[in-house]
């Protein structure tokens, strides 16, 4: 069992990542970071961490889950073809597709939320809602494969839930 996390160079939010991260790991899932650079990465907490592989170099056959860490940083993912593809594939192949914070606007930007409950940041609410989501306000939403959170708060439990859709 092997997840992605996809976060921002600079100011991804450090719960959003290291909270779910632990969690998955406590439960023997293995976790690799991407970012658009490798190497370290900074959040907006100045919690570090080493970014392993390239958001272009994410391959679907190798995992089972792709995550889409929040922090302001997170906005530069909104329009990149790259990552709304990534999140797309991952969605057809039925894969876990888990987007914390602002992230959901990812989902949301990739036509994955059209018609399901979902949640995210208060700021992503109007975005959710145009792209066809039932923007619902709760900490964590679960539609089929697809994980939403509202943000820091939820961390822990999201991942807890992402270990739970995976086990």
């Amino acid at each position: 069992m092997k997840v992605v996390f996809v976060i921002a160079k600079q100011n991804f939010r450090d719960e959003e990542l290291f909270h779910p991260k632990e969690e998955l790991e406590k439960a023997g899932i293995e976790t690799v970071v991407a970012s658009t650079e490798k190497g370290e990465c900074k959040g907006k907490l100045n919690g570090t961490i080493k970014a392993e592989l390239l958001i272009e170099e994410i391959n679907s056959e190798e995992f089972n889950a792709v995550i889409f860490v929040g922090g302001s940083g997170a906005a530069e993912y909104f329009d990149n073809q790259t990552v709304l593809n990534l999140a797309e594939e991952f969605n057809r192949k039925q894969k876990v597709v888990a987007a914390i914070c602002i992230a959901p606007s990812i989902l949301a930007n990739a036509g994955l939320l059209e018609g399901k409950k979902a949640t995210s940041f208060e700021s992503e609410k109007e975005n959710l809602t145009e792209k066809g989501a039932l923007f619902s306000g709760n900490s964590i939403e679960v539609s089929g494969n697809i994980i939403t959170a509202n943000g820091p708060k939820a961390a822990r439990e999201f991942g807890k839930k992402i270990v739970e859709l995976l086990t």
